[in-house]
């Protein structure tokens, strides 16, 4: 488990050295830094898991920092401001700009314990809260009480608990993601970060900024990789992943450091890699689409995870999973499959997997009426869903069975990169026609890859 690396900054040696002794007997890693300049530099050379901030220094102020780290988002870290000087003003400004929360000095080191305590603690719900809107709620461990369901799950035990790397293989929506977030519970790893990053939704432009992160002047940012430091990254669909961020990406497995794009220094990490793909990796090596070497290093273990159409004895648990998961998670009424439901999908042939019979439940839970599902009502939602996936023209083949938020991005791209060219590449006459302000716009566009220069 890696301890909790936090940075104090303040320029009174009395009051840092007394900081960082407390704190390391606390089991907290710390690094100190004496002004505004030394703070920049220790954040360039690692991402901290919390700054404690002094507000007036002699080179540069606390607030000053603030902004530079806030930038257009949030902060990147949690920051405690400290003050001997405190004003309501002052305090008023630092929250704003994201920081937790306002001590005064003379510090009580009880409060300062406490609240570095709750910081950190409220950071890490904050990042389990992200990957519960992603990806709605996580599987404690994957759904099924089948042979091939059980002997799974001790398969992937047994992985978690050795520190290599994983590639999980599978059809889309078969449940890669869930087998991930298992192992990592499992794993040593589990007290820290958890990061996905889906390779092939990331334009080339962007997704080694995404990855690896980037420095342009004071502002950084940091990547997914630096972001898993200590815990587990998980590279979604990695076949999709470009060839030149492969190479990238090959290198900082290898040395196990990396330098942000547009940075001079490089950055040590220490993760575990799981990574999944819907292809065969060995014909894309074979084909000149992925790197050979990059392969042989995320295929230390492999793991196979079937398709529903393979455990159908699932599907009745699976359904039950899913009902009570969207009526707490979203207030819908209660409804239940009869038998006769239930064996029809037994029998059906599930080309989206998981996903697919997600959706179903979801459907039919907003859609229904009734308390029971009939097997007529299964019929029909079938049926239907299959010819809305047949007369589908503006979405891309298989985006129906996307996540909401991989669809939803997918649509983005799609409808902007349209409208774009609707007004000749010019971004301001798009603010106008789709209601945003240029600069989020600029940022969408960044995030979703569109090339504005290229159009």
């Amino acid at each position: 488990m890696k301890k909790p690396y936090i940075l104090v900054v303040d320029d009174e040696p009395d009051i840092r050295n007394l900081v960082q002794e407390i704190l390391e007997d606390e089991g907290f890693e710390v690094r100190v830094a004496d002004g505004g300049d030394a703070a920049r530099k220790e954040c360039r050379a690692r991402r901290p898991d919390l700054v404690l901030l002094d507000i007036w220094m002699p080179d540069i102020d606390g607030i000053t920092l603030l902004k530079e780290w806030s930038g257009e988002d949030e902060l990147p870290f949690p920051v405690i401001v400290m003050s001997g000087h405190g004003t309501v003003e002052t305090a008023v400004e630092a929250t704003r700009l994201g920081a937790y929360d306002f001590l005064e000095k003379p510090l009580s080191l009880a409060k300062l314990l406490l609240t570095v305590e709750r910081a950190i603690e409220a950071d890490k719900l904050r990042k389990e809260n992200i990957g519960l809107r992603e990806h709605m709620q996580p599987l404690l461990e994957p759904i099924g009480k089948s042979g091939v369901m059980r002997q799974l799950r001790e398969q992937a035990k047994r992985v978690a608990t050795h520190d290599t790397w994983v590639l999980l293989t599978g059809e889309s929506g078969s449940g890669k993601g869930a087998f991930a977030n298992y192992m990592h519970n499992c794993s040593a790893r589990k007290s820290d970060s958890f990061i996905t990053m889906l390779a092939g939704s990331i334009a080339r432009e962007n997704s080694e900024v995404e990855l690896f992160g980037s420095e342009e002047g004071e502002s950084i940012h940091y990547g997914r990789l630096e972001q898993a430091n200590g815990g587990t990254l998980f590279l979604q669909e990695v076949a999709d992943m470009d060839l030149e961020t492969q190479a990238r990406l090959h290198s900082a497995i290898e040395g196990q450091n990396f330098m942000r794009v547009g940075g001079n220094d490089p950055v040590k990490v220490d993760v575990r890699i799981f990574a999944s793909t819907n292809k065969d990796l060995e014909l894309e090596v074979q084909a000149g689409r992925f790197r050979e070497d990059l392969y042989y290093h995320l295929n230390v273990v492999p793991l196979h995870i079937p398709p529903l159409r393979e455990h159908c004895e699932d599907i009745p648990e699976l359904l039950t999973y899913y009902i009570d998961q969207f009526i707490s998670q979203e207030g819908l009424s209660y409804r239940h499959f009869s038998v006769a439901a239930q064996n029809r999908l037994r029998n059906y042939s599930w080309p989206g997997n998981i996903r697919e019979l997600k959706n179903l439940v979801q459907r039919l839970l907003i859609l229904g009426s009734d308390e029971e599902v009939g097997v007529d009502e299964i019929e029909g939602s079938l049926s239907g869903h299959s010819a809305h996936r047949a007369g589908i023209g503006s979405i891309a083949s298989g985006a129906i069975d996307l996540s909401l938020r991989e669809a939803r991005e997918q649509f983005e791209r799609e409808y902007l990169m349209h409208q774009l060219q609707a007004c000749g590449g010019s971004v301001g006459k798009l603010a106008k026609l789709v209601g945003m302000e240029r600069t989020n716009l600029y940022r969408k566009l960044r995030a979703l890859g569109i090339d504005t220069k290229q159009l």
